[in-house]
């Protein structure tokens, strides 16, 4: 075989084993992508200010999460796929329930993973951010809380894009 002949094989070779290791990537990607479930949960984390202490909280979605004296209602949660930029982001709602005071709502709206000071919850002793959003399985409802059950599922408002303020 002569060096030019070597050439134009080694090409067509290595195009080929190339078009056969994209489709491979491709076709072992689908089935990957087919057994995601649905969104259960919003993964937050919240600053505790008065300790300085970082903690991770799953919201399941329509039910509620504890931090301190906050109650968070995660109502929807959408993560684009990783083929686009990441991007994760939650509609939430954040009551105050403290015992010598009746409930407050600090915070209704969309959160950003990207951009968290675009939409951000102001509290003198939390700060909660969204970090991404969970298909993990959630315990059965009867094993969650009442409280938990008792808040009924709504429909959020439409989801602006990052760069909109509301």
């Amino acid at each position: 075989m002569s060096g030019a002949s070597h050439m134009r094989f080694e090409t067509r070779c290595c195009q080929r084993l190339g078009g056969l290791a994209l489709a491979a990537l491709v076709l072992g990607a689908a089935p990957a992508q087919a057994q995601q479930g649905p969104v259960t949960a919003a993964v937050l984390q919240g600053l505790d200010k008065t300790t300085a202490r970082v903690s991770t909280i799953k919201a399941p979605l329509g039910g509620i999460a504890r931090f301190g004296t906050l109650r968070i209602t995660a109502r929807a949660c959408h993560k684009k796929p990783p083929t686009e930029t990441p991007e994760s982001t939650a509609f939430l709602e954040i009551v105050d329930v403290r015992p010598d005071s009746p409930a407050i709502q600090v915070f209704t709206g969309w959160m950003f993973a990207s951009s968290p000071a675009v939409s951000a919850m102001e509290h003198p002793v939390y700060d909660v951010w969204v970090i991404d959003c969970s298909r993990e399985p959630l315990a059965s409802q009867a094993d969650a809380p009442a409280a938990a059950q008792e808040t009924p599922p709504e429909t959020p408002p439409e989801m602006p894009e990052a760069g909109q303020a509301e």
